[in-house]
């Protein structure tokens, strides 16, 4: 694996999963987030897979070791010569010195670690505003984009709506403390570095895009 890793830092609602798929798509790079992998292995019974499969099922935490034995399975993969995007990991400072040092084994290289700085009580608003459509999925938001006609998606004329439970003020303001505490000292692991990237996160998807686009870019022809 000789591609370089791009690492998305940012909170729940903060649009990483969105960016990365567009980043995914220009550039070959791809997005490898840690839940799929997880997943993936598990279904595939790899032998990484297999030691969380056991832990998950004891009800366990899958540990930083099969994570980081998941994510190195998964790096050996042909698809991912490019590089890849990393969604969801590393999230605190002792993950980062793990990933440093597998890459370090592999041929790999952080080429740059991107976070997307949210105004929070702006955040709290955006996430737990939204819902979906039961139907076909189509995303909806109380304040930001609600359907022509209140009750019924635009999309497929469909009338149930679904919330995820998580999605309240205080869970998101939960979920925003923690995050601001585990990357914290994760932000400056990268700084120290001169790897990291900061890109205002509050601005539309496409300006944030072009932001992206501009950091990634000038990575890759780095490389």
């Amino acid at each position: 694996m000789a591609g370089q890793i791009v690492i998305l830092l940012g909170p729940p609602g903060a649009g990483k999963g969105t960016q990365a798929r567009m980043l995914e798509e220009r550039h070959g790079l791809v997005q490898l987030s840690t839940g799929d992998m997880l997943r993936a292995a598990v279904k595939a019974g790899t032998p990484a897979g297999l030691a969380a499969k056991a832990v998950m099922e004891a009800g366990g935490l899958v540990s930083d070791e099969i994570v980081l034995a998941i994510l190195q399975e998964r790096m050996a993969q042909p698809d991912v010569a490019k590089g890849a995007i990393l969604d969801g990991f590393p999230r605190t400072a002792v993950q980062a010195a793990a990933l440093d040092q597998l890459l370090a084994g592999i041929g790999g290289r952080v080429g740059a670690a991107i976070s997307l700085d949210v105004d929070d009580a702006a955040m709290v608003q955006r996430v737990a505003g939204r819902y979906t459509c039961a139907g076909c999925g189509e995303g909806w938001h109380d304040s930001f984009k609600q359907p022509e006609k209140a009750g019924t998606c635009d999309k497929c004329g469909g009338t149930e709506f679904t919330r995820r439970a998580d999605d309240n003020e205080t869970t998101v303001r939960g979920r925003l403390d923690a995050y601001h505490a585990q990357t914290a000292p994760l932000i400056a692991h990268y700084d120290a570095l001169g790897l990291l990237s900061r890109v205002d996160a509050m601005q539309d998807i496409a300006a944030v895009a072009r932001d992206l686009e501009r950091i990634v870019a000038e990575t890759t022809a780095g490389a």
